[in-house]
């Protein structure tokens, strides 16, 4: 093994219009390490992946791989230098197979150039045994669950060879069990020696993986240790600048009567038999596996794909909720697990964002009230610390955390009773998820009864005041907030524990 670090870059300097994404930042990555890169939404972590990715040139500084200076022009030079990334946002195409994702462009080819196909699929089947994955390797991408998916992503990087694998947020679409078999299998990549750069705002996950941490925060780097030698608290306090203390809030008010109760919801094949109440001021946690229906259940109460069977009542009176809009008539209000595709309009202004779900509050004869809706966007910035030079910034260009406090602003212009929110926190910094915990407890002290679906257990028993647990479409457990645990959420989800 070398004496030089597998990876280094020294005095890394990269600017964009209005903003120092990274100042003089240098990292260096050890053979066979896995390497925590840390910081808040904004701190420089994506800017950084994406210099060694290839696809933004540095201003100043050099990439070093094995000692040797390199320059990375595009995505190709990066990944022939042996440099492969798993981005958060998959790059997979859906209507291709999975052998085809994984071996795209450099498929075994027979004399006359057509594809080796049974070739093709061998190789692929020795990459999935290899990470335990009974795939077929001829399925399409389309009908693998998010799990599945980011797997066949981390497939495709190490299929190239790569010495170096950088990981951003990896487990943002995983349940329990998905991480854990995540987790397993690149330790077995570290033992074989490759090195590997892995980012993500799930602390725990941090120290229970990496060799070292290093931590970037306002585009400059603050430390590099190894992981025995920090607390969370240190890291915390190094990420975003202060400590921050009681993370979770504690409730405002015992849970009041019941605003929302399901009786017998069903839409099969995803979810059958439902049955729930929801009171006012409670935090409700949803818990469960990948697969389990949590978000097809939300999907069906707002609307977005109706029950087929089963009754919702608000107040103690049926409604009838067969599209967002009827959902929205009845304060019902829906935080939507994925913010890009189904949650927000990027390329248009925050403002425009914040009021896109309540017109008819911002509309007089007619016409959008405009100085009403720039004063709701400027009141929403102040009361969500939202990060942004104008509320005419287009969403696009907001951190994800600064996203995911838009998103909920949205929902909050509709003035909910019953507010849904599914997954509110993922690919959010500890910053922003401590802001938006405050949220959520402030609007369950107003009143408003949160059904919070969470795949992050420390989540789920942290805001809860009860906990529910799906399994393959059904709810099995009832957990009272006071005696809910780890260990008994994952046993009822994966079919070990109580039964409801």
């Amino acid at each position: 093994m070398s004496d030089w670090p597998a990876l280094e870059v020294r005095g890394i300097t990269k600017s964009f219009p209005g903003v120092v994404a990274l100042d003089r930042v240098s990292f260096d990555l050890r053979y066979g390490e896995l390497h925590a890169l840390c910081g808040e939404n904004g701190a420089g972590k994506s800017t950084l992946i994406h210099l060694l990715a290839g696809v933004y040139p540095p201003d100043s500084g050099e990439i070093l791989l094995d000692g040797r200076t390199v320059i990375l022009p595009n995505p190709h030079a990066a990944a022939v230098a042996g440099i492969g990334v798993v981005f958060q946002e998959r790059s997979l195409a859906p209507n291709l197979s999975v052998a085809e994702n994984v071996f795209a462009n450099r498929q075994p080819v027979r004399r006359g150039g057509r594809i080796d196909q049974p070739e093709l699929h061998r190789r692929t089947a020795e990459l999935l045994a290899r990470f335990g994955l009974e795939v077929d390797p001829r399925l399409p991408v389309a009908s693998l669950t998010a799990a599945r998916q980011q797997m066949v992503e981390i497939l495709k990087a190490v299929s190239l060879g790569s010495r170096v694998l950088i990981l951003d947020e990896p487990t943002s679409s995983l349940a329990t069990a998905e991480v854990e078999h995540l987790f397993a299998n690149l330790r077995a990549l570290r033992a074989d020696g490759l090195s590997m750069i892995y980012v993500s705002h799930h602390l725990r996950e941090v120290f229970e993986l990496s060799d070292r941490i290093t931590v970037l925060r306002d585009g400059r780097h603050q430390l590099t240790a190894p992981t025995g030698e920090l607390t969370e608290d240190d890291l915390v306090r190094s990420m975003v600048g202060r400590a921050v203390t009681d993370l979770y809030g504690k409730p405002a008010a015992p849970p009041g009567e019941v605003v929302l109760a399901v009786e017998d919801a069903a839409r099969p094949p995803d979810f059958a038999g439902v049955s729930f109440t929801l009171r006012h001021g409670e935090i409700l946690g949803l818990a469960g596996l990948a697969g389990a229906g949590r978000t097809e259940l939300a999907r069906g109460l707002i609307g977005a794909e109706p029950l087929t069977a089963g009754r919702i009542l608000l107040h103690g009176r049926p409604i009838a909720v067969r599209s967002p809009r009827q959902a929205i008539a009845h304060k019902l209000a829906y935080l939507t697990e994925d913010r890009k595709l189904q949650g927000l309009f990027l390329d248009q202004p925050l403002r425009d964002n914040l009021v896109a779900a309540a017109l008819g509050r911002f509309s007089k004869a007619g016409l959008l009230d405009q100085p009403a809706i720039t004063a709701y966007a400027e009141n929403s910035r102040a009361e969500l610390g939202i990060v942004t030079p104008s509320v005419a910034q287009r969403v696009v260009n907001l951190s994800g955390g600064n996203q995911q406090k838009v998103l909920l602003g949205l929902w909050l212009a509709t003035e909910p009773e019953v507010l849904i929110a599914d997954e509110p926190t993922r690919g959010v910094d500890v910053g922003a998820r401590s802001e938006i915990y405050r949220q959520l407890r402030a609007l369950a002290g107003r009143g408003v009864a949160i059904l919070l679906i969470s795949s992050d257990p420390p989540e789920v028993l942290g805001l809860s005041d009860r906990v529910l647990v799906m399994r393959a479409g059904r709810l099995v457990a009832e957990i009272p907030g006071a005696e809910a645990t780890e260990e008994r959420v994952v046993a009822a989800a994966a079919g070990m524990g109580e039964r409801v």
